[in-house]
């Protein structure tokens, strides 16, 4: 794929990191509690209907709702491997700044330092009707582009990166694992509507919480890439899986 090796050890550990972090990013305080009243509009439902489990259209909705966040999330990653590769002569001080720029973020989470602009909704407001499948894809681009303030850091995170691989098929596939972790709990939740807003409820007392795990996440991400521990986990995966070597 673009003339590149594309799956090797040195993925990997991003990949889980990405996965993580898009599961992360769906329990966060600004998508968590709004994913019930998503569904509705995009299945053109009342939210009693679909507490009820009468729209079975809510399901296929979710899906293209997905598919309008991946597209974006997919180009975006894209750009910032492009990027990247323009900037791999740098590449050992752009680790360490994004580095130290994830950490920063991480305080934030952790409620150490607040950082004033995080607070601001920067989401996209979708003109587009309810009840369609154009409609929810359409919404599903417009959440991807509005980056609201808990989730941006979080997919800034996975794009610094998608930076520092310098690879366009890696960082296409880093991108796809942070939609997966991010889309697979919206179509969960349309699947299983009745059973997942009654765990969504339950889940909202501890928003708190959650985001401090956000905060040790980007902390824990930002310490690997400053001291080199990323390439360090590809080496140990590359001596303990040889295999892995012959794939790509």
């Amino acid at each position: 794929m673009f003339g590149i090796d594309v799956i090797d050890a040195s993925i990997l550990p991003a990949m889980f990191v990405a996965l993580l972090a898009g599961i992360i990013s769906f329990l966060s305080p600004c998508v968590l509690p709004i994913v019930p009243p998503y569904l509705a509009f995009m299945a053109g439902s009342s939210m009693e209907e679909i507490e009820q489990g009468k729209n079975k259209k809510v399901i296929i909705s979710a899906l293209f709702f997905v598919l309008g966040l991946s597209t974006v999330f997919m180009f975006l990653g894209i750009a910032a491997s492009a990027l990247g590769r323009q900037l791999l002569q740098y590449q050992g001080e752009m680790t360490i700044i994004g580095g130290i720029i994830i950490m920063f973020f991480g305080l934030h989470f952790l409620g150490i330092l607040r950082i004033p602009f995080l607070y601001r909704d920067m989401r996209m407001e979708a003109k587009t009707e309810g009840g369609t499948f154009m409609g929810a894809y359409i919404l599903g681009l417009a959440f991807a582009f509005g980056w609201s303030p808990c989730i941006g850091p979080i997919l800034g995170t996975i794009l610094f990166l998608v930076v520092d691989e310098g690879n366009i098929g890696k960082g296409v596939i880093m991108m796809a694992s942070y939609s997966f972790g991010l889309g697979l709990p919206f179509l969960l939740s349309a699947i299983f509507i009745t059973r997942a807003i009654g765990v969504m409820n339950k889940l909202k007392h501890h928003l708190d919480r959650i985001e401090r795990i956000s905060g040790l996440l980007l902390w824990t991400i930002g310490i690997m890439m400053v001291t080199g521990t990323f390439t360090a986990m590809a080496f140990w995966l590359l001596e303990r899986f040889p295999f892995l070597a012959s794939i790509g």
